[in-house]
């Protein structure tokens, strides 16, 4: 997901997403612990995506003080 793409959702959808996403992780990573996924960069990806929207999300915090 792009920084702009992320931009875009509301702050309240940017908290759901990054729940969601996380809850995601948590279980893509249990499932590679079980059986090796095909494409392991999967979860480095969906990490990034993550801290992403945590930076958008605090961005968004120090803004509105």
């Amino acid at each position: 997901m792009k920084v702009a793409e992320i931009k875009e959702l509301s702050t309240k959808e940017l908290i759901e997403k990054i729940a969601a996403d996380s809850a995601a992780l948590d279980q893509m990573t249990l499932n590679h612990s079980i059986t090796p996924l095909d494409n392991p960069t999967k979860i480095k990806h969906q990490r990034r995506d993550i801290a992403r929207m945590n930076t958008i999300l605090r961005e968004r915090e120090i803004t509105q003080k």
